[in-house]
């Protein structure tokens, strides 16, 4: 059934999963699009919106009959580009011949790869086609059943001593697009060097050169594909950083958006079996995010804003599509942007945990986190923008924290590398330790540090 479903894929249908519902037909996506379009959107936009998935649909089902020769470009986070554009299956599998070839040159390809995948549409079965790659490479996978958040690949690429990860997952990027991340043995994003590397071996055979497959039950039951349940050693190492029980013990309210993405239920799981009343939002697997961008930013966050003063919630917390980004609100409802986040979470670190160690932050973030380390003795460190340059810079300064503009955040700690998860959990912790609202809370940290303004606008 899976092999079937993803051969219809190639061909132009979708696999019935992607959607929750039986699609094969071109015009399925236009009539299930208002289910999953969100009650904020307009009516008058619906029409609009249909007539750009019909197309986006019809590209689908013609991609693999044009199989378009396509330069890959691993950017500040992997390589994400349109589905059905570059985004094929023939791409993601070159991505893949070229992870497992640098693995091979390195001597490190006995000791596996991690595959994983977020909930963004055909996401698993881009990931079994990894999966496959790998497999005539003779390398071993270790797959999690189901999506889970980036940053719980990341961690099990160092956990299981694996010699890389893969993530399938566009991050935060439009529904339309897809994206391949690559994670070093460190449990952080690979350094430029190893991209760099990698590109190289890709660029080493001709684009449209079908890079070698064994199929998926010959490799499962050749003993190259081991299924693991990621959730209970994560939860133990997020306990192992932060009380989860004191959390959980508090009773307050506390309104989650994940966004439709992969950190739903995660804090629900975490945290819900306490005093500590959790609602989340959004829970459900929805392909189109609910007609926004999975970005815990406005304008994509309003319902969650708008609902937290009328739920009576004490603070909010959101994640991005792969939750590996945190957004957070004050119990009016007041979005407190990712810059302000970063200020409050070294802040956390420094004064409620004790942790005097340096910072990382990209050239776009804020200054607040330089005032945090002069103000506690430490130093700050600015590298370029992307977690290739934030993780290797924390590892070697002995970071306690990396951050950039996107709401991104790693910690010493925990891993080199961006989990939402744990930056909301600390959020909590932090709200909780100084006994106060969560907007006093950030007013105490702007009379420490000064005042922060920013704003930002896309103009793609």
């Amino acid at each position: 059934m899976q092999r079937r479903h993803s051969a219809a894929l190639e061909r132009g249908g979708i696999p019935n999963r992607c959607y929750g519902s039986a699609i094969n037909a071109p015009c399925a996506p236009v009539q299930n699009y208002a289910r999953y379009a969100s009650p904020k959107r307009k009516p008058a936009a619906r029409p609009l919106a249909a007539i750009r998935l019909s197309r986006y649909h019809g590209s689908l089902r013609t991609s693999a009959r044009r199989r378009p020769l396509t330069k890959i470009k691993f950017g500040t986070d992997g390589w994400r580009a349109a589905i059905a554009e570059d985004y094929t299956f023939h791409n993601v599998r070159r991505c893949a011949r070229g992870v497992a070839e640098y693995l091979t040159q390195q001597g490190s390809a006995d000791r596996g790869v991690v595959v994983a995948h977020d909930r963004r549409f055909a996401s698993e079965y881009f990931a079994r086609a990894c999966v496959e790659v790998l497999a005539a490479h003779d390398i071993r996978s270790f797959t999690p059943p189901d999506a889970v958040p980036t940053q719980v690949g990341s961690f099990f690429t160092r956990e299981l001593g694996a010699g890389a990860g893969i993530v399938i997952t566009a991050s935060h990027n439009p529904w339309t697009d897809n994206g391949f991340k690559v994670k070093a043995d460190t449990g952080g994003a690979a350094a430029p060097q190893m991209l760099s590397a990698i590109e190289a071996t890709m660029d080493r055979h001709p684009e449209d050169e079908p890079p070698p497959r064994r199929e998926y039950d010959d490799a499962l039951q050749s003993g190259l594909v081991e299924a693991f349940d990621p959730y209970p050693k994560f939860r133990d190492q997020l306990a192992r950083v932060v009380d989860i029980d004191k959390i959980r013990a508090a009773d307050k309210r506390v309104l989650v958006e994940p966004l439709y993405g992969s950190g739903a239920g995660w804090f629900t799981r975490l945290l819900g079996d306490g005093r500590l009343t959790i609602r989340e939002l959004h829970t459900e697997r929805n392909p189109f995010f609910g007609g926004v961008n999975p970005e815990p930013i406005r304008p994509n966050i309003e319902e969650w804003l708008e609902e937290i003063p009328r739920w009576s919630a004490d603070i909010g917390i959101a994640f991005d599509g792969d939750a590996d980004r945190v957004g957070m609100a004050t119990e009016q409802g007041v979005f407190v942007n990712q810059l302000q986040v970063y200020g409050l979470l070294y802040w956390y670190l420094l004064d409620v945990r004790g942790l005097i160690g340096p910072a990382v932050y990209t050239v776009t973030t804020t200054s607040m986190v330089k005032r945090l380390a002069e103000i506690y003795g430490t130093q700050a460190y600015e590298t370029g923008v992307g977690f290739k340059f934030v993780g290797p810079k924390m590892i070697e300064t002995n970071a306690v924290i990396g951050g950039e503009e996107s709401g991104g955040f790693g910690f010493g700690m925990h891993i080199p590398e961006r989990d939402g998860l744990a930056s909301g959990l600390f959020l909590l912790d932090l709200w909780l330790s100084k006994g106060k609202e969560a907007s006093e809370v950030l007013a105490e940290l702007q009379a420490l540090a000064g005042p922060s303004y920013y704003n930002r606008i896309d103009i793609r």
